[in-house]
């Protein structure tokens, strides 16, 4: 008679998984509360201390972790000494291991102890996963009830599963556990306050596969931490269609902008076009906001994204359904927007609770062969941070002008110079080689919007170039970070016009 060990935490289906074995002859021996579960539930059990001859101990902690489990689960059966062995030390044959792990997860997400996480650390589980996968050549293994279906299809309709079967089953344990040893290795890492450990474990859970990447030849998915806080992985979609690779890249884009003004009084919109803020727009109300993301660049919006910081009501709704968006985030919608912006079939609507917690701070980026991991930049700058370094002194609307553009260009890829007005950028210049480059498209763009207007730039300048580009259209006043060998050229043109420029003394150089 075969064996089948049965172990789970997630008791999701187990009773029914459990009658379905023993109808096809199999014995099951099973622990603790799983074991009182298939008893009560009418199904024979063989108690876990029957096979190990020792009683469950130290609450549970100690109770699989034996040569009689172990070596029924690690024995190669068409090796001669192994059989000796076992028929020597009179262990049995274990042909089926169903376990799932101690919610370490679940308990984190929870918010519980650092004695209660410690405590719902798995040893035994993982021990008897990896033993059977490892010998999965005899073995079946199971860490997921959604295989429960397909294994007894398989031992119904051939007496066994298949070899193939079993290593799907075993590559699926190993990634499990080391899913769940790197979960907890990064949790006691961030306890010691480790930022960059000597061996850096991460673990991801797949959300969906996308249609393909950044183009149709390239494969692609999207995958998410376990634990999740204000991203895009804890976005809700309401409508539309899936997310594509792009979709994600911007939407993320557009959150990361969004953060900026969070907490502020003013209400946001923000538009993003490949990555890049094609239109972003503050007001007393959301739709005079929209007004002014819309007009700040009408032709990039289109088939854009937009994120915003309140909810999306009637009015807005009909603006936003009179273009092509692919995506809409909002951390909600009335009813009447919904139904509206519902009627585009292929619009993605969105809500994130803006609310939560950052909980990932730092930042990846693939590169061939390894990863650059660094702090998120959350880099900022307040009113009484800011150094004016001419003659001409800004007003309060200045500074807070001043300050809205620079919260915009950290957000804009390098070399990046924005220019903005009454709250609206009217001009970016984004991912130029140089920086003249990006004033020279910033001021085209902003066009007769230029007098009077802001400049902000995401680094120092090297020459004084740019600052007289900046005059020539009407700038009024500019931030930057300052730090240059030549800063003193760029201070002696602003002095000379009579306009302020103020040093941030903190860059934001975004590659």
């Amino acid at each position: 008679m075969k064996r089948a060990l049965i172990s789970v935490s997630d008791k999701t289906g187990i009773v029914n998984f459990s009658k379905e074995l023993t109808r096809l002859g199999y014995e099951i021996i099973s622990t603790g509360g799983t074991k009182k579960a298939l008893d009560e539930a009418g199904i024979k059990t063989i108690g876990i201390s029957e096979v190990t001859k020792f009683p469950e101990m130290m609450d549970g902690r100690v109770k699989t972790l034996h040569p009689n489990v172990h070596g029924g689960l690690l024995c190669v059966r068409d090796n001669k000494e192994h059989m000796k062995d076992l028929l020597d030390n009179k262990i049995e044959l274990i042909d089926l291991v169903v376990v799932n792990l101690y919610p370490f997860k679940e308990t984190l997400k929870k918010g519980g102890t650092h004695e209660e996480l410690i405590e719902n650390i798995d040893i035994g589980g993982p021990s008897m996963l990896r033993s059977a996968a490892k010998n999965h050549k005899f073995v079946t293994v199971c860490v997921d009830p959604s295989d429960y279906d397909k294994i007894l299809e398989e031992i119904t309709e051939n007496g066994d599963t298949s070899l193939d079967f079993r290593c799907k089953l075993a590559a699926k344990v190993f990634r499990t556990t080391a899913a769940y040893d790197a979960l907890i290795a990064d949790y006691l890492t961030k306890k010691e306050n480790i930022e960059f450990p000597e061996i850096l474990t991460m673990t991801y859970e797949k959300v969906q596969d996308l249609r393909y990447g950044e183009n149709p030849h390239q494969k692609a998915a999207f995958y998410a931490a376990p634990m999740t806080g204000y991203s895009l992985a804890s976005a809700k979609q309401l409508h539309g269609k899936e997310l594509s690779y792009n979709n994600i890249q911007d939407a993320n884009g557009a959150i990361d902008i969004l953060r900026e003004f969070l907490g502020g009084n003013k209400k946001v919109v923000v538009g993003v076009k490949h990555t890049n803020p094609c239109g972003i727009g503050t007001g007393e109300t959301m739709l005079e906001a929209w007004k002014k993301a819309y007009d700040a660049d009408p032709i990039s919006i289109f088939g854009g994204i937009i994120a915003v910081n309140d909810v999306i009501d009637e009015d807005v709704a009909l603006e936003l359904h009179k273009l092509f968006l692919e995506i809409v985030i909002a951390p909600a919608y009335t009813k009447k927007a919904l139904e509206i912006l519902s009627k585009k079939k292929n619009i993605r609507l969105m809500t994130l609770d803006i609310n939560q917690e950052i909980l990932n701070k730092k930042k990846i980026l693939g590169v061939n062969d390894g990863i650059l991991i660094q702090d998120m930049d959350f880099g900022e700058i307040k009113a009484e941070d800011l150094q004016c370094v001419t003659e001409a002194k800004p007003t309060k609307e200045d500074i807070e002008e001043l300050l809205f553009g620079w919260k915009v260009v950290k957000n804009v890829k390098s070399n990046a110079i924005v220019v903005t007005k009454l709250g609206q950028t009217v001009g970016v210049g984004a991912g130029q080689m140089n920086r003249v480059g990006a004033a020279k498209i910033a001021l085209e763009q902003a066009g007769e919007k230029a007098k009077n207007s802001y400049l902000a730039s995401d680094a120092f300048f090297p020459m004084p170039d740019t600052v007289e580009l900046a005059i020539e259209n009407g700038v009024k006043a500019i931030i930057q970070p300052g730090g240059s060998i030549k800063d003193q050229l760029s201070i002696d043109v602003c002095n000379k016009y009579g306009i302020p420029m103020l040093f941030t003394k903190m860059r934001h150089f975004k590659h």
